[in-house]
């Protein structure tokens, strides 16, 4: 198969790609998210339309947040967006006249990662995205492993902290709520109203109060050695480590890749990340150890990994 389409749904713009087997983008195209479900459909297939103009188009892929079901059709739940058991690809497919694949939007991104960034040359690959809350994506011995009904690698809801910090999915002690970029505004926040001294740079960036931080303040404080800033990151990465530690003895891969928005501050976030990894890894000292890895396609790794996904059928 040639060429096809990748779509990424954000939260504020849906963008649509044309991807070739190599995973280069050759074409792509970017409209703002509507405020309605149906909205979203229409605006999905004018990207796709507009996308892929004047190009031989064989399938679309669809990377969509939530759960998604085993036939990769369906989307069960929306945690942004009112699907509730919504037929995306019957609607999608209905508008486009192509054939069209759904994906959980953290998958997709892993997919493109394992098969054209940092997981190349790798069978076994774990990856996380460390955005606004925390996703995962699981390969196995070459294949994306979704699980009987196709919910799979929700890491971020795996429970760290029995009756922990409440959820936004309504359990209590989520990782995600330790490891993720909102964490990383509370770490900040909280240690800036107990140490303002020390969180002078940071506050600087802001209005002047801890209130008003926000996560592009903590990476300029970081990188200006702000100590607040520091050890906000250095606790975000001890819980991600010790996440990745605990999914080792699960799934034993030879790499861990670590992606989405708060994984651009590079070995600011990763070198911490994997002290914890080999602090908390059970038998450290006795067996081999993951690598782990920074993510390399960025913003565009679900876009060109819903389209490989289109493309593998």
């Amino acid at each position: 198969m040639g060429l096809t389409i990748g779509v990424d749904i954000g939260g504020t713009k849906i963008a649509a790609g044309v991807v070739d087997e190599e995973g280069k983008i050759l074409d792509d195209h970017k409209v703002p998210t509507p405020g309605t479900p149906e909205g979203i459909v229409d605006a999905i297939c004018a990207a796709v339309a507009a996308a892929g103009k004047g190009h031989d188009i064989e399938a679309v892929g669809i990377g969509a947040a939530g759960y998604v079901d085993d036939k990769r059709a369906t989307v069960l739940f929306a945690p942004n967006i009112d699907w509730r058991h919504e037929p995306l690809k019957d609607k999608v497919e209905q508008r486009v006249g192509l054939p069209v694949v759904v994906e959980n939007d953290a998958n997709a991104a892993a997919w493109g990662e394992y098969r054209f960034g940092a997981g190349k040359g790798h069978e076994d690959v774990i990856c996380i995205t460390l955005g606004t809350g925390l996703g995962g994506g699981i390969i196995i011995g070459n294949k994306l492993r979704r699980g009987r009904f196709g919910v799979a690698a929700e890491f971020g809801h795996i429970r760290v902290v029995p009756d922990g910090l409440l959820c936004g999915c309504g359990s209590q002690g989520c990782w995600e709520q330790y490891a993720s970029g909102r964490a990383l505004v509370r770490y900040a926040r909280q240690r800036a109203y107990a140490t303002p001294e020390n969180a002078s740079i940071l506050l600087g960036l802001g209005d002047g109060t801890p209130g008003g931080v926000e996560g592009k303040h903590i990476s300029q404080a970081a990188r200006q050695g702000c100590p607040v800033a520091v050890d906000s990151f250095r606790e975000l990465a001890r819980w991600a480590g010790a996440g990745l530690a605990d999914l080792a003895s699960l799934f034993d891969p030879s790499a861990f890749i670590v992606g989405g928005g708060v994984s651009d501050e590079g070995d600011l976030v990763l070198d911490p990340i994997r002290k914890s990894f080999r602090r908390w890894l059970i038998g450290a000292q006795w067996r081999p150890h993951a690598q782990v890895l920074a993510a390399q396609l960025g913003g565009e790794a679900g876009l060109v990994g819903a389209a490989d996904l289109a493309r593998q059928g």
